[in-house]
């Protein structure tokens, strides 16, 4: 059987596909894979995947651009001619299944966030609902990651309900993310990280107000960073600013790394105070680590951490409710963040652990094709 999985770069199906792939392309299918080109598209390759580059701009609302997008998406799919396609990312959902149902080729989505164009809404944000119900009804089956994204899409009318199906996010390798005894000394400090995308939308700012009041009282605590700038996403900090923080020393940049588990491991406490996430893979690859966690109160991070139990729960973007919550995190007894820690990696084998997201796949795939 040929498969595609199709995403808006190389490096999301890289990062968040790859063990499905493996598990697939096992099992005796051709996997293909659609994204524009990047650093990880010859791993992809190297994996053994077939790799077909599209030329797609994920911040264009060029209404042209987006036909020609749809067009490209036809041309490739007639070609590899696959059994079923799996989309992911805004455009590959929408043009990648608008092509998919002129082919007939049987569908399944995998809505993983809504982003910024839902966070911030804007005329922008009517035209995405109208093109994912125009796009949706080509659908077989739509994966989403939380219940008030689901809720979201089936309350705008959006999408069918007995299409929809939810999964515990894209899973994670709890054989490669698992606890490692920390060898914790006095004289280092108490260290935070942050892991994700350096946009504002991830929350940075709320991280670096919080980091400033923090240092105030706890001058030896430290605050990394490790994410890639994203130039060309609207809320993406700038370089220059970056590089101020550094200057000022409230952060550690730590630049961006295939092997986040080996930073993850160094500190005490993630932190992601997020504005929105799909579910999000750092919160569910630090719980698989036993590594207790800062995050907000909103979709996509409070369905990985258990408020007072994995972690704390902060208010979403309010400086003073994350400096509290990472407050509360330094001054917690060291055996009570091991028991928090415990109970995280206890949830992440039994909910998160990425056997549970390819049985689903596989499920869905087997059935529809």
């Amino acid at each position: 059987m040929k498969i595609v999985f199709s995403s808006n770069i190389s490096w999301s199906i890289y990062n968040f596909r790859k063990g499905l792939l493996k598990s697939l392309q096992n099992d005796g299918h051709e996997i293909f894979t659609v994204a524009a080109k990047d650093d990880y598209s010859q791993k992809l390759t190297d994996l053994g995947f077939n790799f077909n580059h599209i030329n797609i701009n994920n911040n264009s609302k060029n209404p042209i651009e987006d036909i020609k997008l749809v067009l490209q998406y036809y041309k490739i799919y007639k070609r590899i001619k696959p059994n079923v396609i799996c989309h992911n990312a805004i455009k590959p959902n929408i043009y990648g299944t608008i092509a998919a149902g002129l082919l007939g080729i049987p569908v399944v989505n995998n809505i993983s966030g809504l982003g910024t164009l839902f966070i911030k809404q804007s005329i922008s944000t009517k035209i995405a609902k109208f093109l994912y119900r125009i796009s949706q009804r080509s659908a077989t089956k739509v994966f989403f990651q939380n219940q008030d994204d689901l809720e979201l899409f089936i309350n705008s009318k959006l999408i069918r309900d007995d299409k929809c199906i939810i999964i515990p996010g894209s899973g994670v390798d709890t054989s490669k993310f698992r606890p490692v005894k920390r060898d914790i000394k006095q004289e280092d400090g108490f260290r935070f990280l942050f892991v994700g995308r350096l946009i504002y939308d991830k929350g940075i700012r709320e991280y670096i107000e919080a980091a400033k009041i923090i240092k105030e009282e706890f001058a030896e605590v430290q605050f990394d960073i490790l994410g890639g700038i994203y130039h060309k996403n609207e809320t993406a900090i700038k370089q220059e600013e970056l590089d101020r923080w550094c200057d000022l020393g409230l952060v550690n940049y730590l630049g961006e790394s295939d092997s986040v588990h080996l930073e993850m491991e160094k500190v005490d406490s993630i932190v992601l105070p997020s504005y929105r996430e799909g579910l999000s893979k750092v919160l569910i690859e630090a719980s698989s680590m036993g590594i207790p966690i800062v995050t907000t109160d909103v979709p996509g991070c409070r369905d990985v951490v258990v408020d007072n139990i994995t972690g704390f729960l902060a208010e979403v973007k309010s400086v003073d409710s994350l400096y509290s919550q990472m407050k509360r995190m330094i001054l917690l007894p060291q055996e009570d963040r091991i028991k928090m820690g415990t109970k995280a990696r206890e949830r992440a084998v039994k909910v998160f652990d990425q056997n549970i997201i390819i049985k689903h796949y596989k499920n869905v795939i087997y059935s529809i094709s």
